[in-house]
């Protein structure tokens, strides 16, 4: 009778460990929202303070018109369709180099792993500069007159992440016991690549699509030393025009990459969802 209350048995402590335990939960739950505040306030009082230059009127009042007249610009068209082009080309040569490469590494020569690391980090510890006045020196000159030379740039720049992105991805699966099964049921290595690894490395080959496509529409070094017109130099050379057209493009920008950024984001967790909703109706009908 006494280890029962209410239809429910008691634990041990009773109310004192329970107590406990919603003031330990309470605590961490205050501590989250102190940490979202001040990112908020790190992130939104810039953007507040960019909006409000952007849209204030020298004679006083408010014009929001000014976001629409970006589009209207000289040369705002064509800088921006090369960036987005940029991305795109961009982000297909860096999955077919680094996702074979991660994996192979992977099952074949995993001692390389460490290797790899070291090889994938001298991006971020070589400057940019040296970099293109490096690629600039060996690059054929077909090469020089194209502007997708950026893109063999911009995939140095961007394997650090994207290679970290699978190699964790890997890390989080077991890629030995997958492969062993697909090829004991005859599967190929193409297969095997396509129909059981690469489903299973959708988020982190979606996490390397979003840092590469991120890299790519906000990198401005290495297109104005190649002497091509970014979005990004767009904006910067429109400034000594209008500074307020400048800093709504810019807003715009950074608008339009996380409008990107998450339509894929959202399209991999739809993917995922859509997955688990089929296996469950499959696990169910059986």
């Amino acid at each position: 009778m006494g280890a029962i209350t209410a239809g429910r048995p008691s634990l041990p402590g009773g109310s004192t460990a329970v107590a406990a335990l919603a003031a330990r939960a309470s605590r961490v739950a205050w501590w989250r929202f102190v940490v979202l505040g001040l990112a908020g306030v790190y992130f939104l009082v810039p953007m507040f303070a960019s909006i409000r230059f952007a849209v204030e009127q020298p004679g006083g009042g408010i014009d929001f018109g000014i976001f629409t007249s970006v589009f209207s610009q000289s040369g705002f068209g064509g800088a921006f369709s090369l960036s987005v082009r940029l991305a795109i080309v961009t982000t297909l040569i860096v999955l077919v180099l680094v996702v074979p490469t991660s994996i192979y590494i992977h099952l074949r020569v995993p001692r390389l792993r460490r290797a790899m690391d070291a090889v994938t980090t001298l991006p971020i510890v070589v400057p940019p500069i040296v970099l293109i006045v490096g690629v600039l020196q060996v690059a054929p000159s077909f090469l020089k007159s194209s502007p997708y030379l950026l893109s063999l740039e911009y995939v140095m720049l961007s394997l650090p992440f994207a290679y970290r992105s699978l190699d964790a991805g890997l890390r989080a699966i077991d890629h030995v016991t997958l492969v062993d099964a697909s090829r004991s049921l005859g599967g190929g290595w193409i297969t095997t690549l396509l129909r059981v690894l690469v489903p299973n490395l959708r988020s982190a080959i979606l996490s390397g699509t979003v840092l590469t496509v991120a890299l790519v529409l906000g990198e401005y070094t290495m297109a104005t030393l190649d002497q091509y017109t970014t979005f990004q130099v767009w904006i910067v050379n429109f400034d000594q025009d209008s500074a307020q057209i400048s800093v709504a493009a810019s807003l715009m920008s950074l608008v339009v990459t996380w409008a990107l950024l998450l339509a894929i984001s959202f399209l991999g967790r739809r993917r995922a969802s859509g997955l688990w909703w089929t296996r469950r109706r499959r696990i169910a009908g059986s």
